[in-house]
């Protein structure tokens, strides 16, 4: 009996020492790989510095190549400029215009929907110019008919960053205008996903002095008025937190709508994005606010790549390496990167278990044919 017994006793020791290993949280955590059944390859279509939009047969065209070459998200851009590139009701009940003066009498955003589509490759709204009201035209359309929206800086003017004039991304107002145009072509089209960028929701830090806002910041701050300089840490803290919890009501609205379409961002790198342009794009995933994020790791050398993708990682929560995937620089005004840096570029990715990449933009992927009939995956 002592020595059967023993023999249960041992064997429920060396049990007992086998399950522990398995599951002792001594280990390091492994970050959750994506998943390796499918790759992902996007490219963004612009208004500017290319033809693609000005036709349908240019649509088409462009589809075509963007299929040869394994592209299967198109981000399309849908607004700039105060302007929608497609039949907007939100923009003429509003400000009387419909559509950009250039798209009259045509739909692009729908041209694109149905070549892509197809094609089998996804299309996703892009709201490129986001809370920003213009460029280089002193507020434009709307800020001209609403001048009450114009977010200010400490001095009290117009708020100017890099050419962008801005709306006050802080205002209900201005929030609900913008929700109201994501949503409309959620409910309007046939769209896969929608997508802001380094101007949704985003407000360069040096703004946030208009009477709105101010305030908004006095009545939960027992009276004191913001800090005078842009950069106060807790400041930035709370503007930032404000366009957060936009990103949530955005987030929000479109899934109530279409739980399938894809909410994604694009902002600029972190910390310089929350710094810069109050975008705390790592909370957004916290929050489960994005369901992709896209930040424009835009380098012009592999060193400067390596590290700043290194950075952005180290940002990331395990759980949301899944959802995370870099733009990549293929063209900027007259620069392309070299083949040899390109390919470097794709390989860093790769290493660090990322399955994809978004590039910038549309036009670079003419001058390196070669590259993208390869299969990258």
């Amino acid at each position: 009996m002592r020595s059967s017994f023993s023999v249960r006793f041992c064997l429920a020791l060396i049990i007992l020492f086998l399950a522990g290993c398995k599951s002792s949280g001594s280990q390091p955590e492994k970050p959750e790989e994506p998943d390796g059944s499918e790759s992902f390859s996007a490219v963004w279509v612009t208004s500017t510095a290319s033809s693609v939009l000005q036709s349908h047969t240019n649509i088409r065209e462009a589809v075509a190549l963007c299929a040869q070459s394994g592209i299967q998200h198109i981000f399309v851009v849908v607004w700039n400029q105060g302007r929608t590139l497609y039949p907007s009701q939100v923009m003429e009940r509003q400000f009387g215009v419909r559509i950009a003066e250039p798209y009259r009498g045509r739909d692009p955003l729908q041209e694109m929907i149905t070549e892509a589509h197809e094609k089998g490759i996804k299309v996703h709204a892009w709201f490129e110019y986001g809370f920003a009201a213009s460029y280089n035209e002193n507020g434009g359309l709307i800020l001209q008919q609403k001048p009450d929206w114009a977010a200010r800086d400490a001095e009290g003017n117009l708020l100017k960053k890099n050419g962008f004039e801005w709306m006050n991304a802080f205002h209900p107002e201005v929030q609900d205008f913008m929700i109201s145009l994501v949503t409309e072509v959620v409910e309007q089209y046939d769209v896969d996903g929608v997508q802001g960028d380094d101007r949704l929701p985003a407000m360069p830090s040096t703004g946030g002095y208009d009477a709105y806002t101010v305030a908004s910041y006095k009545k939960q701050h027992e009276g004191t008025a913001p800090p005078s300089d842009y950069t106060d840490s807790e400041w930035v803290e709370w503007r930032a937190g404000l366009l957060t919890d936009f990103q949530g009501r955005l987030y929000q609205a479109v899934k109530a709508i279409k739980p399938d379409v894809l909410v994604s961002c694009a902002p600029s790198v972190h910390p310089w994005a929350k710094n810069e342009y109050l975008q705390d794009w790592p909370a957004w995933l916290d929050k489960g606010y994005a369901d992709l994020v896209i930040p424009q790791v835009y380098r012009y050398d592999i060193a400067d790549y390596q590290a700043t993708l290194k950075q952005q990682l180290d940002f990331l929560k395990p759980a949301h390496r899944t959802k995370f995937y870099p733009g990549v620089l293929l063209q900027n005004a007259d620069y392309n990167p070299s083949t040899e840096f390109l390919e470097q570029m794709i390989d860093e990715n790769r290493r660090q278990g990322i399955r994809g990449e978004s590039f910038w933009f549309f036009e670079g992927i003419k001058k390196f044919p070669l590259f993208f009939e390869q299969d990258r995956k």
